[in-house]
């Protein structure tokens, strides 16, 4: 099959001129109407080769195409092409056994969201691809994907997606981990971002009156509300997380210098997976690199730079480099 970006454009012109029975098309009527098609859709006025129309020809007659019932018919010295059956058409065929394979690969990629509620069809696509076109049931994964599929509030992902799509007002059941009983929100839902393998939920809470996020594993239960829902008019979230790791985003908080000093040993993970999109170096010295981030200051930031231990020091601010040592000094009082 041709990879490139005309081919399908070709494919359905000669599938036109094939089952046109007012006209004979010879090669040099399917080149021009290929190139006739292909500049209309892009502007390309390179045109299609001879060899790449008999190419597409052999695809199209194949089973890894659509087998269409294509004949050849001399006049002369010349040969003009027509389908035997002229309501054929490879609009109207099931999936070809190569596009089914490209399906089934994305369908097989896209399907390491298991546990999403919202992604279920895929299961059943896969079923009746294979059950279709004879797939294998037994497919060996080849790409591994970072995910719990056990994460307890992944029941509620459908039902908050829908609510963003379709602006509904929910009224959320909700325990953090700081409360002993169960609160009930009134919620406007405007975003779901997903982080360290937790989703979260960002929206209006009426109660409070500001953008607050809620933790899909904290959350006990959902109802949608008759309620006229406010939509966001306010914050941009992409660029609401700019400036931030993770989903907490502290309320008049802005970013601030952060100085980094990496152990040699560790700088090559950094360099390859930058700590923030911010970063850049300072200085490489014996032993080290130092690093300048403008971040903001919260509690997924700390606990990053607290995870790589004693390859890590802050330098600046003083504050934050207080916070870390405060945590090392507090384990290590736990292990005395």
């Amino acid at each position: 099959m041709a990879t490139n970006k005309y081919a399908v454009i070709r494919y359905n012109a000669l599938d036109q001129c094939f089952r046109n029975p007012g006209r004979r098309y010879f090669i040099q009527d399917l080149i021009k109407c290929c190139s006739e098609a292909i500049y209309d859709f892009s502007g390309n006025e390179e045109g299609v080769k001879r060899r790449q129309i008999f190419e597409d020809i052999k695809f199209m007659e194949s089973d890894q195409g659509w087998s269409i019932p294509l004949e050849r018919h001399n006049e002369g010295k010349k040969v003009y092409y027509r389908y035997s059956d002229l309501s054929f058409s490879i609009k109207s065929q099931p999936l070809n056994h190569t596009e089914a394979n490209q399906l089934k690969e994305t369908l097989m990629l896209l399907g390491r969201f298991k546990g999403l509620p919202q992604f279920e069809w895929m299961d059943e696509m896969l079923v009746r691809l294979q059950t279709t076109f004879r797939f294998s049931e037994k497919s060996t994964e080849i790409v591994g994907f970072d995910q719990n599929r056990y994460l307890k509030g992944l029941e509620f992902f459908s039902e908050v997606f829908n609510a963003i799509l379709y602006t509904k007002v929910l009224s959320i059941k909700y325990k953090s981990f700081k409360q002993h009983s169960v609160s009930e929100l009134t919620f406007h839902p405007y975003y779901l971002k997903q982080y360290n393998n937790r989703w979260f939920l960002f929206g209006l809470s009426q109660e409070f009156g500001l953008i607050s996020n809620l933790a899909l594993d904290r959350i006990e239960g959902i109802t949608e509300l008759n309620l006229p829902y406010a939509p966001n008019l306010t914050v941009d979230f992409e660029e609401f997380f700019e400036d931030a790791i993770g989903v907490t985003v502290p309320k008049d908080t802005l970013p601030q210098i952060i100085t980094l000093k990496i152990n040699s040993t560790l700088w090559p993970y950094i360099e390859t997976k930058p700590i923030h999109g911010s970063q850049r170096i300072i200085q490489k010295g014996e032993g080290f690199v130092l690093i300048e981030l403008f971040v903001i200051i919260n509690y997924e930031l700390v606990s990053l730079l607290f995870s790589m231990g004693e390859e890590l020091v802050v330098t600046e601010p003083s504050a934050l480099s207080d916070l870390i040592k405060g945590k090392a000094k507090a384990i290590l009082k736990n292990y005395s």
